[in-house]
């Protein structure tokens, strides 16, 4: 899987809202002042925030305090911020490269992953190659969904490739929590490495 969906990822009994993360873009361009991805400069995060590693220790991206580590795929590693009923308000996942994606297909992959894993209305709003991260280079989108059980996310997806590995970061939320969260979200991914 490319990355792994909160419906996947979260004990059928602590959370019950679905997540299905997946999608990607079309076609690349390299990150410009003009590009959707002109937010994106690495850099650690604030010293309060928590970091997550995968289990093999090849990546880490920085979550904000109030988030918390959720149980996810063997291999991957995923943090949420919840509401009421543990509603995922807010996702964050890194899961090791394990399929045909790559740096140049991310464009289109993404979004035909989204689809193959059930999304519906899956749109892709924006999608860059060449983008530099701390310690590395990826391609990215951020599309917007929905999942088979109806809810709704929009969401920042990269794939990177570092020395140690090429790992697939995802950061989505609820369009309704996008506008609050997205800072959040876009640090995260700033800080991956």
């Amino acid at each position: 899987m490319a990355t792994a969906t909160p419906s996947r990822l979260v004990p059928a009994a602590a959370l019950t809202a679905a997540l299905a993360l997946a999608g990607c873009g079309g076609a690349a361009r390299p990150r410009s002042a003009a590009s959707p991805f002109a937010w994106l400069r690495p850099a650690a995060a604030p010293s309060s925030w928590n970091v997550g590693r995968l289990p093999s220790g090849a990546a880490s991206f920085a979550y904000p305090p109030g988030w918390h580590s959720i149980r996810t795929d063997p291999g991957t590693f995923s943090a949420a911020l919840t509401g009421p009923g543990h509603r995922i308000r807010g996702y964050l996942n890194e899961t090791p490269q394990s399929g045909d994606e790559t740096l140049a297909n991310w464009g289109t992959f993404r979004v035909a992953h989204n689809r193959e894993e059930g999304d519906r209305q899956v749109v892709r709003e924006s999608t860059a190659a060449g983008v530099r991260f701390r310690s590395g280079v990826g391609s990215c989108v951020t599309d917007r969904y929905a999942t088979t059980t109806g809810a709704h996310y929009r969401e920042i997806a990269c794939i990177v490739r570092g020395a140690r590995g090429t790992t697939v970061i995802v950061a989505a939320a609820p369009p309704s929590d996008w506008s609050r969260l997205a800072p959040q979200l876009r640090r995260s991914v700033a800080s991956f490495a």
